[in-house]
């Protein structure tokens, strides 16, 4: 049980680990999207080059990461599912704390989605839907992403495929919300950027 435990924790994490945010950034010819607004690495900091198409391939990329992660393990070890919890995690692990990048990686939300939506896609899609409507009503994707996963437990327990998803989920939302603390705090001043505004405090 060790190797596959350690395989999914490495695959986990250096699947997560690959920041493409900054790739694409870079080969877009925008520099070093960490010089760019907030300096995050995600999506919504890739917005604020005024690239839009650039942001999305950034957030479907980080997705992707994730859940291709637990895809490969599960094609490695069909069983035992925690495996698949896991990996899913390392692959939070990798995005948000790169090793390549002195461990300052991006806040988790789209690579957390990618997860989720492999594990147990009506979770995955209900938390996914929260995101969108809030991010529609408020446009502020701070806001929208400490929501969605503020709620995936609860729509772990009512929508989820093994009983061991609600904790995952509650696991995932504690880090994210740590991630977004500088966040929370703009958020309580009323000073939080809106989706795709410019700042240099931002998101």
């Amino acid at each position: 049980m060790i190797l596959p435990v350690l395989t999914a924790s490495l695959l986990g994490y250096l699947l997560g680990s690959i920041p493409f945010g900054m790739i694409l950034t870079r080969i877009a010819g925008y520099g070093d999207i960490r010089s760019i607004g907030s300096g995050n690495i995600g999506a919504t900091n890739v917005l604020r080059t005024g690239n839009k198409k650039l942001a999305i391939l950034t957030l479907l990329l980080d997705g992707a990461k994730g859940a291709t992660a637990i895809f490969l393990i599960s094609l490695l070890f069909p069983a035992p599912y925690f495996l698949l919890y896991i990996t899913g995690f390392c692959a939070l692990l990798g995005h948000m704390f790169p090793l390549w990048l002195k461990f300052k990686g991006g806040k988790g939300v789209a690579t957390a989605l990618g997860v989720l939506l492999v594990l147990s896609w009506p979770v995955g899609l209900a938390a996914l839907a929260t995101w969108l409507a809030t991010a529609a009503f408020s446009r502020i994707s701070s806001l929208a992403a400490l929501v969605a996963v503020s709620l995936s437990p609860t729509f772990a327990f009512f929508l989820g495929n093994d009983q061991n998803l609600p904790l995952f989920c509650a696991l995932t939302a504690m880090l994210i919300i740590v991630k977004h603390r500088s966040n929370i705090a703009r958020l309580r001043r009323g000073e939080e950027p809106k989706i795709g505004q410019k700042k240099k405090e931002a998101a």
